[in-house]
């Protein structure tokens, strides 16, 4: 059992110690950016010490993965996930039957997920959310509506897009379309994440755990107020010739 634990917290600190240096952190920057102490900071990442329920959810806001990931050593636990057609479960929402191509959310960033469009799909609600998708049309014919403009995709066509921006999948013709998509739902580092509750996406992101992005700055210590206190310094009257 201490052997689990003690596997559990290296596992931990070198997750951690991994997503700092991706983001070229110091231990006081991000001890700055979560309010945990530089040595506490520095005892997590050895595994000499255990993470609190609240250090974990705080450090996996800052670093915007799930918290799950965060007892994962990374992409060299698990460098390949096989996922086998067998065992593939279609699901249905909004309209769309889609199957996850991966179950490795808390491992990797992309998503890959096959879709079917029904031409019967029903309604014209467009969706938005962080990151970017590409698409590649299997089979149907399909017709992408992103940002008040429309793109007719036919099978061997691809579309690579900013899913920040309303977008939406119809299928054209007499029957389904068929479409590989990857999703990333991050993307990269010059777009604005989006709050939590201003997404809309069609199909939910494939992670373990969804944390509500907060504000970056709400992460930052704050400074510490030193009181200085000034000495009394009690003057002796001049000599009343000084003062003539």
């Amino acid at each position: 059992m201490e052997d689990q634990i003690q596997s559990q917290l290296s596992s931990f600190g070198a997750r951690l110690r991994e997503l700092r240096l991706k983001c070229g952190w110091t231990l006081e920057e991000l001890a700055c950016r979560s309010s945990l102490s530089k040595a506490f900071l520095s005892r997590l990442e050895s595994g000499d010490r255990q993470a609190s329920i609240a250090a974990a959810l705080t450090l996996s806001r800052i670093f915007n993965v799930s918290l799950a990931s965060l007892f994962e050593s990374g992409v060299g636990s698990a460098p390949c996930v096989i996922a086998r057609g067998a065992d593939a479960v279609e699901k249905s929402i909004n309209g769309l039957k889609y199957v996850p191509l991966s179950n490795a959310g808390c491992f990797f960033n992309l998503q890959p997920i096959k879709v079917t469009v029904p031409v019967s799909r029903r309604g014209d609600e467009h969706y938005h959310h962080d990151g970017e998708e590409w698409i590649y049309v299997l089979s149907g014919a399909l017709t992408l509506s992103l940002a008040g403009k429309t793109y007719d995709l036919t099978p061997g066509d691809a579309a690579h897009f900013d899913s920040r921006l309303p977008h939406r999948l119809i299928a054209n013709g007499k029957k389904d379309a068929e479409v590989l998509l990857v999703a990333s739902p991050v993307g990269n580092s010059s777009q604005m994440m989006l709050p939590a509750n201003s997404q809309h996406r069609a199909i939910p992101a494939i992670r373990l755990l969804d944390l509500k992005p907060q504000n970056e700055m709400a992460g930052f210590a704050k400074p510490r107020q030193t009181k200085i206190n000034f000495k009394k310094i009690k003057l002796k009257p001049k000599n009343r010739k000084e003062l003539s």
